[in-house]
């Protein structure tokens, strides 16, 4: 008998949907049962609606290539197929919002890539290592959507994976001002190098919304749950410049730090390295051993030899040294459609199951 969970990929023909089905391959709690997308695709097998578009590097699970696609309007009737969904539909904001919040009332649990309900105050954003203390704002989130165990979950976005986690392990010693910019992958647009021959040999100094999301959501992962909302902190302040480079996967991020206290180079690295959250304590399926790794070399990290370290679900590090105006500097790097989108989404429902929230429909 088969006892894992039935998932649906909303938005599954997309490049993050893409990633969503490769991750979920022989995943030992999940499986994918059901894929749905806009109505042009509907009534197609998975391998039809996706056509010449498969834009992973491995290829298309053969379980997934005859499912027959699912409009994704159809709430009820695709939500009637699965135990809970991941969500990365290709919608406006209010859209988004509204469809997953009508998945989250038929009592089906959304796990959600998208940016649409980062900041609904109830909706818990969450970083597994960092903030899963934040999951506890569902309670109050049901309330409001008049559910027993339908809620929606957000992770947060890509390029933040990057440099939030090191801050995070650095907390200790007080960091109060950072200056990060960040070079991120074509990836992160949802391109290849063929779906944009214009990023070859290119960089463009500007991404959309990108630097609001840089500055501001750290804030709201380091907050804290208040009268039934999520608080953001208010420190540290953090200034940043995002750009677009010609890679295809890994978001690297050069950071400057402010701290209150002053820590050595011995005690940050070993912070990093020691830094484990409640996925390494719980050995949950998609959780990297090693969150953090610090590379000594001062040509590390690089996207062509790191951005795959734990399976992409790891942070490396490197070039940490003094700054002559700030106190430490250093390099960030993440993947950025793995721990930066559906990977971090996979384990935010890994731990989501084991503490109870997404279980078998009855």
């Amino acid at each position: 008998m088969n006892e894992k969970l039935k998932v649906g990929i909303l938005g599954g023909t997309g490049m993050v949907g893409q990633r969503f089905i490769a991750l979920l391959e022989n995943h030992p709690w999940f499986e994918v049962t059901t894929i749905a997308a806009s109505p042009r695709s509907a009534g197609k097998t998975y391998e039809e609606a996706v056509g010449e578009r498969w834009k992973m590097t491995t290829p298309m699970p053969e379980a997934v290539k005859e499912i027959r696609v699912m409009n994704v309007n159809e709430v009820e009737k695709v939500a009637a197929e699965v135990d809970f969904v991941f969500s990365a539909v290709d919608m406006t904001k209010e859209e988004i919002r509204k469809i997953e919040e009508d998945y989250a009332r038929t009592e089906t649990p959304v796990v959600s890539n998208n940016s649409a309900h980062r900041w609904t105050p109830d909706v818990p954003m969450v970083v597994p290592e960092i903030n899963p203390e934040h999951f506890e704002v569902i309670t109050f989130q049901k309330k409001r959507l008049g559910t027993r165990r339908g809620f929606v979950a957000v992770k947060p976005n890509c390029s933040i994976q990057s440099y939030a986690p090191v801050l995070t392990a650095w907390k200790e010693f007080e960091p109060y001002e950072v200056v990060a910019t960040t070079y991120q992958a074509i990836s992160g647009a949802g391109k290849t190098f063929k779906d944009w021959p214009e990023m070859v040999e290119n960089i463009i100094p500007y991404i959309g919304g990108e630097e609001e999301k840089s500055e501001k959501e750290p804030l709201r992962i380091w907050g804290e749950i208040k009268d039934g909302v999520i608080v953001p902190a208010q420190s540290p302040v953090i200034t940043c410049q995002c750009i677009r480079v010609p890679v295809l996967n890994g978001h690297t991020a050069a950071v400057f730090v402010k701290f209150r206290k002053d820590p050595a180079k011995e005690e940050l690295i070993e912070k990093l390295v020691s830094f484990q959250g409640i996925p390494q304590k719980l050995a949950l399926p998609s959780a990297p051993k090693q969150f953090i790794q610090y590379l000594e070399e001062d040509n590390r990290p690089q996207v062509s030899l790191d951005v795959d370290f734990e399976g992409g679900m790891g942070i490396s590090v490197g070039r940490l040294r003094r700054d002559m105006v700030y106190d430490w500097k250093f390099v960030g790097l993440s993947h950025n459609t793995v721990r930066g989108a559906a990977g971090g989404a996979v384990l935010c429902a890994e731990l989501l199951k084991a503490q109870g929230y997404i279980s078998r429909k009855e």
